[in-house]
């Protein structure tokens, strides 16, 4: 597949250039290229799939049961009342919710709300035997200082670390980009912990082995880039990993300038046994298609 699209993109170069019609071309023809008989089988890298994504075409237990079928290893971001069933068809639970990328516990008024969820969510996880709860910074707000702010997330994450260390579940903070201002999923203006430095920065502060990075290739390749060196950087303080294609945050497509399999292999040579998790926005005309095509990219 790779050899053929490399053949026609220098044939039509040769012919005068691309044009938006050929680009166009060059993408049905690899969509029409992804092997309908594909299931994972490597398995090296772990996949998930973030079921937020898929919301507006299966319920979770119907992306499950394409997700078993594809040969997924968990799931994530699906209501808790499909876990059993989920869990039923063999699929791991990879990462448990809380409290929300805007209410995060830089703002002090969210202090509150921020430890019930992330207790609640801890238990949770424990009962369903996730490894893996998400927490977030939280957006800026008026009157706001960024090293008190700081200070704020630090001392809360704290205050519930105990908890999660005697569960052996680990917290996870996710980067995301404030960049993309599109729409409300591909990017988050205003969010605090849109420098994916600084957050390492945060966790280097809270100094756990079970408080860790939520590494989103997507999100870090929208405001840091260099992603390949910053795994190898940060490797030590990875606890989860989220794919999506940029722009866009679709497919990990020819329309989109992530690279992923070097950056799968690096993962793999980091030693990771987490998981990674499909949270790409499908467009394509069958998603299921668009997800056996993430899955056959990253079956490394």
């Amino acid at each position: 597949m790779i050899d053929r699209r490399h053949l026609l993109l220098q044939m039509m170069t040769a012919a005068g250039g691309l044009s938006l019609t050929s680009t166009d071309a060059i993408a049905q023809m690899l969509r029409s290229e992804v092997d309908s008989d594909f299931v994972i089988q490597n398995g090296r890298i772990r996949q998930s799939i973030m079921g937020w994504c898929f919301k507006d075409h299966f319920n979770a237990i119907e992306l499950a049961h394409h997700c078993k079928a594809l040969g997924f290893a968990g799931m994530e971001g699906i209501p808790r009342d499909a876990y059993p069933e989920v869990k039923k068809l063999g699929l791991e639970i990879s990462l448990i919710s809380t409290h929300g990328f805007a209410t995060g516990p830089c703002n002090p008024a969210n202090h509150d709300e921020v430890v019930a969820k992330l207790t609640e969510g801890i238990e949770v996880a424990e009962a369903v035997d996730c490894k893996n709860v998400i927490t977030f910074t939280g957006m800026r707000f008026d009157g706001m200082d960024d090293e008190e702010a700081a200070k704020q997330c630090v001392d809360t994450w704290k205050e519930v670390l105990p908890l999660a260390e005697k569960a052996g579940v680990t917290l996870v903070l996710e980067h995301l980009n404030s960049r993309d201002d599109t729409h409300p999923m591909k990017g988050h203006p205003g969010y605090f912990g849109d420098d994916v430095d600084f957050c390492v920065d945060l966790i280097k502060q809270i100094d756990s082995p079970n408080f860790k990075l939520l590494f989103d290739i997507y999100h870090v390749s929208v405001m840091n880039g260099d992603v390949i060196r910053r795994i190898r950087q940060y490797k030590d303080l990875i606890g989860h990993y989220h794919t999506a294609g940029n722009p866009g945050r679709a497919e990990l497509d020819d329309t989109q300038e992530i690279n992923y399999p070097p950056i799968l292999r690096e993962i793999i040579k980091t030693g990771y046994a987490g998981f990674v998790a499909q949270e790409f926005i499908p467009t394509w005309d069958d998603p299921v298609e668009a997800l056996r095509h993430a899955a056959q990219l990253c079956d490394i």
